[in-house]
């Protein structure tokens, strides 16, 4: 018989699995036909000149009300009219999603699912935000064992019902779990559950990689 397993990787999936719209700005000047340095908000990158993205972390605004208000100010720069995060998120990125995930996701997931350890998803808006089809499109998310998608579910994170849905899911307790996010109000949900969690650093994600599985082997 083979050893069961008795450790999760839990990962966010915007800033966590994909690049950040932020640092790709050059791509989706290029893929809108604007000038480069057009796109001028940088969120966690520099922080001093988006009040927009300070005031969401203050929680004055919501992180959806904040890409609702970048999706109105970059189409209104192309004169179009986006109603829908996925319609967003195409023009920008193109039909190549796989080229802005981070190599560093690849590796640690790729390290994870060697280890024997189990694979999970928990974001607040995977299919809303990127499109139904953008899953077909990434073959590696074949090896996760769950995604848990507040589109569907209505139950975002830091609501630690959202946490229950993963632990569930997979059958293994909050303690046997590692759950990575780059919004730290989301691992409030983890820490109310006795999940072990990283703050992924959005400019370091080496470094936040690093630390998510070495609290993965610490279960080892």
């Amino acid at each position: 018989m083979g050893k069961a397993v008795t450790r999760a990787l839990v990962l966010d999936f915007g800033g966590v699995i994909s690049k950040t719209l932020f640092e790709t700005h050059a791509m989706s000047e290029a893929a809108l036909g604007l000038a480069p340095g057009s796109l001028t908000w940088r969120g966690p990158f520099d922080p001093d000149q988006d009040a927009p993205w300070r005031a969401m972390q203050a929680g004055e605004m919501t992180e959806r009300d904040y890409w609702a208000l970048r999706m109105q100010e970059t189409g209104a720069l192309v004169g179009e009219v986006w109603t829908e995060f996925p319609q967003f998120v195409g023009r920008l990125r193109g039909a190549d999603p796989a080229a802005v995930i981070r190599p560093e996701a690849l590796a640690a997931i790729a390290t994870a699912k060697a280890a024997g350890c189990k694979l999970a998803i928990l974001s607040n808006e995977l299919d809303l935000f990127y499109g139904k089809d953008f899953r077909s499109k990434l073959p590696f998310l074949a090896d996760f064992d769950l995604i848990v998608d507040a589109t569907y579910t209505g139950i975002l994170k830091p609501d630690p019902r959202a946490f229950h849905l993963v632990t569930d899911g997979l059958g293994l307790p909050a303690a046997a779990c590692v759950f990575v996010d780059d919004q730290a109000k989301n691992l409030r949900g983890a820490a109310e559950t006795g999940m072990p969690h990283v703050h992924f650093d959005v400019t370091q994600p080496g470094d936040s990689y690093s630390r998510a599985l070495a609290l993965l082997c610490q279960g080892d």
